[in-house]
């Protein structure tokens, strides 16, 4: 992917506490529910709700965000096309890790079945 450096860059600097609220209303809108959103972030993540609160509430940025995550080992395991880029050819490992969660949220507002979901 050619994204450029001030992409990567704005994208470490935005907080999850703005794009969070985003995730659960797309989510919500098809069905979904938060819990089944913060079951996906965990499985991403490693973050429980108390932890993901937490995060909201400090109001970190994804760079921190997925500095304190332990990115769960099957990550790679997530393939296909998020805002118009393959996600595994993204060249930038934050840019790539937040691509990552768009597209597993992606995947719940879809409708996929969970198990899918978590590749397990």
């Amino acid at each position: 992917m050619a994204n450029s450096n001030t992409q990567d860059q704005r994208i470490a600097k935005m907080t999850f506490a703005s794009i969070y609220p985003m995730y659960l209303a797309k989510i919500e809108k098809k069905g979904r529910t938060r819990e089944e959103l913060h079951q996906v972030i965990a499985w991403l993540t490693g973050f429980d709700d108390r932890k993901l609160q937490e995060l909201i509430k400090e109001n970190v940025t994804f760079e921190t965000f997925f500095q304190r995550a332990s990115l769960n080992p099957n990550a790679h395991l997530i393939t296909g096309v998020i805002c118009g880029y393959r996600v595994e050819e993204i060249g930038e490992p934050l840019t790539q890790r937040v691509r990552y969660l768009d597209k597993l949220v992606d995947e719940l507002a879809k409708g996929r079945k969970m198990e899918k979901i978590l590749r397990s």
